[in-house]
């Protein structure tokens, strides 16, 4: 499940995000909608993958992408278009992707999922110390090697792809253990203190606790 921000005119107008692009309800992501205005600037740093409307504005949707661009924005555009847009689009507007609204769910879907799951090209992911390899399923702690299981590995490494965001321990349940997954909440409890003990006294601060919501990674508390 990924974090979607929809941008786009219809919201600005009063639509819900659902509404102005009906695909998106059929698919099983969370989904927040915003004008395309600087507003979509600070809420792109809480999402995974941008997905800007362009289908009635194109100019402005170009104008929103380069901005994006111009701000180092590094979440993943995915621009939503006409048909007889697709002729306009240029690489200097820093798009990842583009679809048609024509485009059916499962399209949709795998496009919105490649643009996820996509990883830097070295496939390391780095935050708070930790230095995650994710072709090499390794773990470093400033430069010491960490012993995890394959569940432990995962879940630190969804958190850490996630810094500041805050996670219910049943998003959590449905995106590193998967919707088959039968066993309760309390799992996710089991695992974390796990993490924590592994990472030690100086380092387990890294995973927060948020009372009464779930947990986080806050890569700047550690303790010295």
């Amino acid at each position: 499940m990924a974090q979607l921000l929809l941008v786009s005119d219809e919201v600005a107008g009063g639509v819900p995000a659902e509404q102005s692009l009906p695909v998106l309800a059929l698919l099983s992501h969370e989904i927040r909608g915003v004008a395309a205005d600087t507003q979509a600037l600070t809420e792109s740093a809480r999402c995974d993958v941008i997905v800007l409307d362009g289908r009635s504005d194109l100019a402005g949707a170009r104008v929103m992408a380069r901005l994006f661009q111009s701000a180092g924005s590094t979440v993943p555009v995915l621009l939503v278009l006409r048909e007889n847009g697709l002729a306009a689009v240029a690489s200097d507007w820093g798009l990842s992707d583009v679809v048609l609204d024509t485009a059916g769910p499962a399209e949709v879907e795998a496009r919105i999922r490649l643009l996820a799951t996509a990883g830097g090209g070295d496939g390391l992911i780095s935050a708070g110390g930790i230095v995650i390899d994710d072709a090499a399923y390794s773990v470093l702690l400033e430069g010491e090697q960490l012993d995890l299981t394959y569940t432990e590995f995962e879940l630190l490494k969804y958190l850490v792809q996630h810094p500041g965001r805050v996670f219910s321990r049943e998003h959590l349940l449905a995106d590193v253990w998967g919707y088959d997954y039968y066993g309760g909440t309390r799992t996710v409890d089991v695992h974390v203190r796990r993490l924590r003990a592994k990472l030690g006294p100086e380092h387990e601060a890294l995973i927060g606790t948020v009372r009464n919501v779930g947990y986080r990674f806050s890569p700047d508390a550690t303790r010295h």
